[in-house]
């Protein structure tokens, strides 16, 4: 079965950090892009940061230079340190494609409290 489990979050106060896997099984991310998106209550599903088609990272402008995107060298493993958080970062956070992806499975509660 092909799927991605994500873990990591938590609750912490504004300015704190968290880091997020994403965990494969029964595949790698050799030849898949994989991205982090969020989503907050009553919002859409949004792209928080990725891996691009060209080798590059993308990160959404509210992200101000606070996460980084990164990934394990057998590629079963990407992960998102965030740092700094702020109140307006909770959220369930999802792995999922890079691109044609979305915030869909379990996720990973994200709070941040000011």
């Amino acid at each position: 079965e092909v799927q991605v489990v994500e873990f990591g979050g938590g609750s912490v106060q504004a300015g704190g950090s968290l880091r997020l896997s994403c965990v494969a099984s029964g595949f790698t991310f050799k030849r898949v892009r994989m991205a982090w998106y969020r989503q907050a209550p009553g919002t859409e599903c949004e792209l928080v940061a990725g891996f691009s088609n060209d080798g590059g990272t993308d990160y959404a402008d509210f992200v101000g230079g606070r996460f980084i995107i990164s990934e394990d060298n057998a590629k079963t493993t990407v992960y998102l340190q965030m740092n700094s958080l702020k109140p307006e970062d909770t959220a369930v956070y999802y792995c999922a494609a890079r691109y044609g992806g979305t915030c869909a499975g379990q996720g990973t509660q994200v709070t941040v409290s000011s």
